[in-house]
């Protein structure tokens, strides 16, 4: 007899497929969360276990840590593992009540003093961390850690007293770019396809696309990738494409790009899939056991963006 209330298991995908070679790289390579991560969205799991997993990385401040984003070891509290958190909630449609209130503290507690998020953190220095993390004795409030953390709470319409500021600071950062980083950019999307004032999101998505497409921040033609200079200090396969920038079709940031330029920016994600079924990291690599945890996720997420836009998994 079927266990009751148990989420009904999805057919197996055909043993050629994306899909299911990425489910035998999960299964051989990840880590519990992402193993029940994929099962979620997958294969019918619940949601339940993939909380499980998560609070295993969930500190008594309301932070998360224990390198729950692998470029950042230790078991202290790091904003990165905190917004990576929020991210697995928000796939659970569980960024709410009690959650959020935790974590909302936790970011009360290391907000600057404008009230915003800082990339850098000063307790950083002696722990084990990728070297391209940044350090800073007195960091100041960036977008490229406030707006995705923001964004994400928005758009589970989470309301909080330390969202207030950070709004305001969101705003006044995007609306002030004239030269973003690529990932900055990406922030803003972030925050600009959950903000709650959606007249100014769009006028302030347009103005932000010109910059990308002006400032070729997105590699148009992957067959030409040499046309998008890479950002300074990065891999030189780290470049941005169509698809990071417009994960899903109604985001904000899918009207910077032709139907043409998106196809071949999805046609090209698709055949990144390597020969053990995973995607790869194309950032800097600076431990094996890093890499190794960060390509599941990355796994994970290509999936997710080829099914928004419509591609076949199998």
């Amino acid at each position: 007899m079927a266990e009751t209330g148990a989420v009904p298991a999805c057919p197996p995908p055909p043993a050629s497929s994306p899909l299911a070679r990425a489910e035998h790289f999960v299964w051989r390579t990840a880590r519990v969360l992402e193993q029940r991560l994929f099962a979620y969205h997958f294969l019918g799991g619940g949601a339940d276990p993939v909380e499980t997993a998560l609070d295993a990385y969930r500190n008594d401040d309301g932070g998360y840590g224990h390198a729950l984003e692998p470029d950042l070891r230790g078991p202290a509290s790091r904003l990165p593992h905190t917004a990576f958190a929020l991210r697995v909630l928000d796939a659970l449609g569980r960024c709410g009540g009690g959650r959020a209130e935790r974590v909302c503290r936790y970011l009360t507690s290391v907000s600057t003093p404008d009230g915003a998020l800082p990339a850098a953190r000063a307790g950083l220095r002696g722990g084990p961390a990728a070297p391209g993390v940044p350090l800073a004795d007195d960091p100041a409030g960036d977008l490229l850690a406030t707006g995705p953390v923001t964004g994400l709470l928005h758009r589970n319409e989470v309301w909080h007293a330390w969202l207030f500021r950070a709004t305001d600071f969101c705003w006044q950062r995007i609306e002030s770019l004239e030269r973003p980083h690529p990932y900055e950019a990406g922030a803003a999307v972030v925050f600009l396809d959950a903000a709650p004032d959606r007249p100014r999101a769009r006028a302030a998505a347009d103005r932000l696309g010109r910059l990308v497409r002006a400032q070729r921040l997105a590699v148009l033609d992957p067959a030409r990738p040499q046309e998008c200079p890479g950002a300074p200090g990065h891999s030189p396969e780290e470049r941005r494409f169509p698809h990071d920038f417009a994960g899903t079709p109604g985001s904000l940031a899918r009207a910077w790009f032709t139907d043409e330029e998106m196809a071949r920016s999805l046609d090209h994600l698709a055949a990144r899939q390597q020969e053990d079924g995973g995607w790869p990291v194309t950032w800097r690599q600076w431990a094996p056991g890093a890499a190794l945890e960060a390509r599941p996720m990355v796994t994970i997420e290509a999936l997710r963006t080829l099914r928004a836009h419509g591609r076949p998994l199998g």
